[in-house]
């Protein structure tokens, strides 16, 4: 059930919980301490959003025309203001109410492609290369257009008393390869889960990012707000375009990430519409059946999980889920005792903690 009134902004990211799922929830947050880690805390089912984490990035490759645009331009601060416009672009797409989505096992992988209008195509894979703690490591590329994005997500989660966080270490990097390999770099804001004890649960975005092209001399420090209790609005974002060097600030930026963001010239009055929602379709990709898949392909392995939450028959959710997440305790058992390491199927690791993708035909 949602709710919220005209006033507070987005109804999407609040949630009021049926008493049963409260009482679930309270007996699970009964169990925590303030601080505390929730990497090994088994969530309940109606928390969850019925897709894999791994998937979930795609999110951020929904609107491909700001970075084939980008990639074309030949002023670099134009280019920048491009590139930022895309990471703005990839979080208005989420389900209602407060959900996250699964949490990916080790060795589990999701790959899909895109077909764009100007005859070009691109790949996206990501794949689970650690548990503990959890990296996600994923690549997006586009060669005919010379994009490439390679990163990953090291998600750590706190139970803070009456909301829960999401702190969303890790960076992806978006590089252009036919402009000597200019990259740039990107940091991703938090997520909190608030009123899980009570009041109204929302799920709002928070704490600072940036985006940064150190070969431009330019950086865009981000600030996504979370709501206040008595005033402000869901999913607002303020930013500074600025010449790193000097810190001279060239432009600034307001808006909801989940509706229209503005921009504007230091020094101008008047604000221009930099994105919106509205008349942002999303594009699609092309994911393979599940009958195609590998057994380790995030839809397949969920399979079973997401039709069940979709039918809202939570009980037989809850059973799958719990055999995905035993045999995945199994295996690690089974390779400890052989004295063996898990090794990825797409990603290599380099310089101890990074890791690069190594290639489609494994």
């Amino acid at each position: 059930m949602l709710g919220r009134s005209a006033a507070e902004g987005d109804p999407d990211c609040t949630e009021v919980l049926e008493d049963n799922s409260r009482s679930i929830l309270m007996g699970i947050i009964s169990q925590l301490r303030k601080d505390m880690d929730l990497s090994k805390v088994t969530l309940p089912t109606f928390v969850l959003e019925p897709r894999s984490m791994l998937e979930r990035v795609t999110d951020f490759m929904a609107h491909p025309e700001f970075l084939i645009e980008a990639s074309k331009q030949t002023d670099p601060l134009v280019r920048f203001i491009d590139v930022v416009r895309y990471f703005l672009s990839g979080w208005h797409i989420k389900p209602k109410g407060v959900k996250k989505p699964y949490n990916p096992v080790i060795g589990e992988f999701f790959r899909c492609k895109y077909n764009y209008e100007n005859g070009t195509q691109a790949v996206y894979i990501a794949e689970q290369v650690s548990h503990h703690p959890p990296i996600s490591a994923f690549y997006y590329g586009s060669p005919d257009n010379g994009i490439y994005i390679q990163g990953d997500l090291r998600p750590k989660s706190r139970f803070l008393g009456n909301s829960a966080a999401t702190l969303m270490e890790g960076e992806n990097h978006v590089i252009f390869t036919h402009l000597h390999n200019e990259r740039y770099d990107i940091s991703m804001p938090n997520m909190y889960a608030r009123g899980i004890l009570f009041g109204k649960m929302v799920l709002e975005l928070g704490d600072s990012c940036v985006v940064r092209c150190r070969t431009s001399d330019l950086v865009c420090e981000l600030d996504f707000k979370t709501k206040g209790f008595f005033s402000g609005q869901y999913n607002s974002v303020t930013g500074k375009v600025k010449k790193e060097s000097t810190g001279e600030v060239l432009y600034e930026i307001s808006g909801q990430w989940s509706d229209e963001i503005y921009i504007k010239m230091t020094k101008a009055t008047n604000k221009t519409l930099f994105f919106d929602v509205k008349s942002s379709p999303i594009h699609p990709k092309d994911v393979a059946d599940i009958s195609l898949q590998e057994p380790m392909e995030s839809r397949r392995l969920w399979s079973k999980v997401t039709d069940a939450i979709l039918k809202d028959d939570m009980d037989t959710a809850t059973d799958e889920k719990t055999i995905i997440e035993d045999k995945q305790r199994e295996d690690t058992k089974k390779r400890e005792a052989e004295g063996k390491t898990f090794k990825p199927k797409y990603f290599n690791i380099i310089n101890n903690d990074e890791y690069e993708f190594i290639g489609l035909n494994r």
